[in-house]
């Protein structure tokens, strides 16, 4: 049966969190790489991880990737990873200096279970170089940088027709360190909205509400400020909530938000 690990990441983008460490010799630095999901409407979203790559040289330069040794490799269930859950995929000590771009690369067993049925995802993209993405991180003695990978599963997968799918990863990379959330609990949670977070120019971040409990949780947010838009289920009215400032650091909390039926 499939190692269901657990992990993550929509778009990439990124950057770094940087904390104070006791482990490594002096002039090393601990790099770790963690996943994470937004929800989407499949029963399994189940990506086949290999390897992780990353760049010490600059962006132009294909002769300064290397492997990353201790990496967790298995299959992992990206809806086991929402509404701030994570699994640690990576974590090694690195000499200092600087990564610009990382690569994350998948094997053949990357599937959805929908309706009860596996499908296969076809990954051609992510196969054989990987998945890359920038992150210009400068790594400092002593310290240990995070950096979390953001699947968006719902907007990744395209249905190409006739029960087959495709995976055109959505990705991106944050920091806690730079960036906010926007939590809350939705009722009835048998609403079970789709829920956007969006700016004034129209950046959107999207989570669905836990199908069990109605909590929600968007993460890596950059500051600024949002409107909700909370789209239920039918039989149920959309709503709007203006005005949420997000800010670096910090969790905005809408606490209870009911939804009126129709």
């Amino acid at each position: 049966m499939m190692k269901s690990k657990f992990l993550v990441i929509a778009a990439l983008l990124l950057v770094v969190f940087a904390s104070c460490s006791k482990d490594g010799e002096k002039g090393d630095a601990v790099f770790s790489v963690r996943l994470t999901d937004s929800p989407a409407e499949y029963e399994e979203v189940l990506i086949d991880v290999q390897e992780i790559k990353i760049n010490l040289s600059s962006e132009d330069d294909e002769g300064g990737w290397i492997t990353l040794s201790d990496v967790n490799t298995g299959v992992y269930d990206l809806l086991e990873l929402t509404n701030g859950v994570d699994t640690l995929l990576a974590e090694e000590m690195l000499s200092a200096g600087t990564i610009s771009q990382m690569r994350l690369v998948l094997g053949d067993n990357n599937q959805l279970k929908k309706d009860g049925v596996y499908h296969p995802l076809d990954t051609p993209s992510g196969q054989q170089s990987g998945l890359k993405f920038n992150i210009h991180a400068t790594l400092e003695p002593g310290l240990t940088y995070k950096i979390w990978i953001d699947f968006d599963a719902a907007r990744s997968i395209v249905e190409k027709g006739n029960g087959t799918y495709s995976l055109k990863p959505v990705i991106r990379t944050f920091t806690e360190a730079t960036s906010g959330a926007i939590e809350g609990n939705i009722i009835p949670v048998e609403s079970r909205p789709y829920i956007h977070a969006i700016t004034a120019e129209n950046d959107t971040f999207s989570t669905y509400a836990d199908e069990e409990t109605g909590y929600f949780l968007i993460r890596a947010l950059p500051e600024d400020v949002y409107k909700i838009e909370i789209n239920p289920q039918e039989g149920y009215e959309q709503k709007v909530i203006e005005d949420i400032d997000v800010t670096i650091g910090n969790v905005y909390s809408l606490e209870d938000v009911t939804i009126n039926t129709k």
